[in-house]
């Protein structure tokens, strides 16, 4: 199933126990949707590629403007004006061409989110407003498949992973939450932290190992360096997954 230099490339993931030839096996056989080719999104798809995740989506409607630059590190300067996905798949496949590479240069809305999703497996949320990450809840609650959610803000983040059928949905947790129209600053590191746990996640997901982010929601302050951990619950009366 690997050629020789795929056992060389990805030969200090083999010699991990919880890994080994068969969980590289299950890596190549997933498919990752990534929701938005931003912050967020550059960095998961570059540490879900590494790791020689056989099929990767990237999902998003914008072009790359120069305001990005600052924390988006798969667009350089030479890329303003291309779109993100154009510009993020040529590094990525540059990166591993071992991994298949689909892009869909459009904003996800509740119209063609079902066809683009397809067969996918995962869902990693790297968008930046509230109306898609609802659509994304709907799409995970539909295929039944897990959705990993990141959010940043100046200098904090949260992270947590829904699973349809175990875990509270987006609408459980964030129903109350009135969708802002004004853009947030961030400083890069932020979402690299957040992305690079968000990668974690799908990564243990596919492998079966380790705790994922299930019914806990991660947050942090990269300004003083502290990290806790909330519970959160269903919400019986949920108008996506309440029963």
């Amino acid at each position: 199933m690997f050629a020789e230099e795929e056992l060389i490339r990805y030969q200090r993931q083999l010699i991990i126990p919880d890994i080994g030839e068969e969980g590289q096996k299950k890596l190549k056989k997933s498919h990752v949707i990534i929701a938005g080719v931003g912050g967020l999104g550059s960095i998961s798809a570059s540490y879900l590629v590494a790791a020689g995740v056989g099929h990767i989506t990237l999902v998003d409607g914008d072009r790359v403007e120069l305001t990005n630059l600052n924390r988006q590190i798969l667009h350089w300067t030479g890329d303003v004006d291309k779109w993100k996905v154009d510009s993020a798949s040529l590094k990525l496949r540059e990166m591993n061409p071992y991994c298949r590479i689909t892009t869909v240069p459009e904003r996800i809305t509740i119209h063609n989110v079902m066809d683009i999703f397809g067969n996918c497996s995962f869902i990693v949320d790297a968008t930046d407003n509230f109306q898609t990450r609802q659509v994304l809840n709907m799409a995970s609650l539909k295929k039944k498949i897990p959705f990993v959610y990141g959010g940043v803000n100046q200098f904090s983040g949260m992270i947590t992973t829904f699973i349809p059928g175990e875990t509270p949905c987006f609408e459980c947790v964030f129903s109350k939450m009135a969708p802002s129209e004004k853009s947030a600053g961030i400083l890069g590191p932020v979402p690299g932290v957040i992305a690079s746990m968000q990668a974690m996640e799908v990564l243990k997901l596919i492998l079966g190992v380790g705790e994922p982010l299930k019914g806990k929601m991660l947050h942090f302050s990269l300004l003083n360096m502290k990290f806790r951990v909330i519970s959160i619950e269903k919400n019986p009366d949920c108008s996506m997954c309440g029963v």
